[in-house]
């Protein structure tokens, strides 16, 4: 005869403290109006990536923001530009940011 896992109790909304691991849960005693807990975003990609109007992800390109000097003109200028994500790594990325 094993030992019987006891969940630990959850704490009450009333008083005041934080609800910790439970914080992202609502708890009803009617399974119907019960609701699934909020998906998280990946930080990083949150600052780095947005959709566009066509629903493709889209970013800033790099080698633009430091030793400057040594490139031309013309490459800094074509950095400037926002530019689509590729195609076989949109689903990844999307998987990062549910909610966008």
């Amino acid at each position: 005869m094993g030992v019987k896992f006891i969940p630990p109790p959850i704490p009450s909304p009333l008083k005041g403290e934080g609800f910790g691991f439970y914080e992202n849960f609502v708890i009803f005693k009617n399974p119907e109006y019960q609701v699934m807990p909020k998906m998280k975003s990946n930080r990083g990609a949150a600052k780095r990536f947005t959709r566009g109007a066509s629903g493709k992800f889209k970013h800033r390109q790099s080698h633009r923001s430091h030793i400057l000097t040594k490139k031309s003109t013309k490459r800094k200028r074509q950095l400037r530009s926002i530019v689509a994500i590729h195609d076989s790594d949109q689903k990844a990325i999307a998987r990062m940011l549910p909610y966008s």
